[in-house]
């Protein structure tokens, strides 16, 4: 194990996918929506299952790649966050909600990912 992800960083992750698991279920059931939702909630459960792979991560480049992949699928679900809203299938309020949930955990893997390349760099 290179080192445990962030505490904070695998609770914020948990959290948000048990909030994007809610909107597909809304979704799904009440506008009988199912590409873009799925979409949505396999990138933003995708993301905490990432930063949990981290943890077991073989070397620092690899827990980055971890990170990386994490940091893409919050990228992604920003994406499909925003044109759900657009399609008018979630409110602005939700769209509101949820990026800003979304924003949070990107900037806390962009701070991870500089912490551990500075700490690699000071190795060397």
């Amino acid at each position: 194990m290179y080192q445990k992800s962030d505490g904070i960083l695998i609770v914020k992750s948990k959290a948000f996918a048990i909030r994007i698991v809610k909107p597909y279920k809304y979704l799904l059931n009440s506008k009988s929506e199912y590409v873009l939702s799925k979409q949505l909630l396999r990138s933003g459960t995708s993301i905490g299952a990432n930063i949990s792979e981290s943890t077991y991560a073989q070397s620092p480049a690899d827990f980055i790649t971890k990170l990386h992949i994490a940091l893409k699928e919050a990228s992604e679900s920003e994406y499909w966050i925003e044109l759900l809203a657009d399609t008018e299938y979630l409110t602005e309020e939700m769209k509101k909600s949820l990026l800003n949930d979304c924003h949070e955990l990107i900037r806390l893997l962009i701070s991870s990912i500089k912490t551990t390349k500075k700490r690699m760099n000071n190795k060397q």
